[in-house]
């Protein structure tokens, strides 16, 4: 009951940019988990899902315009997104690495933090 009442004290008091990264945090360490065991499969696919579901939220929010973020950083999100969901099929289908998804990921986590 405790763990509950922390987590729920954690979601009232994270400001959006904390809640977004530890989202990615832990999204991408499913896909850094996925790459040590070297995942196929469900597992695999889970991983690889959740990352594209997670961008593919994020560019949703972008595509609305009562985002406040730039014009151009919205665009940028989008584009990302379409990139996260092509190269996440190379990976599911032909075995493509899948350092990129987890670089990108890295990346944003890092602006997340710098802009905290």
């Amino acid at each position: 009951m405790s763990f509950q009442a922390y987590q729920n004290t954690q979601r009232i008091t994270e400001d959006p940019r904390q809640t977004e990264y530890r989202l990615f945090g832990q999204v991408t360490g499913a896909l850094i988990e996925a790459q040590r065991v070297q995942a196929t499969g469900g597992p695999l696919m889970e991983a690889i899902d959740w990352n594209r579901r997670v961008w593919s939220a994020l560019a949703n929010d972008c595509r609305d315009d009562r985002n406040r973020l730039p014009e151009q950083v919205r665009a940028q999100i989008i584009s990302l997104s379409l990139f996260i969901t092509r190269y996440s099929k190379r990976v599911t289908r032909e075995g493509a690495p899948m350092e990129p998804l987890i670089e990108i990921n890295r990346s944003i986590m890092q602006g997340l933090a710098g802009a905290a």
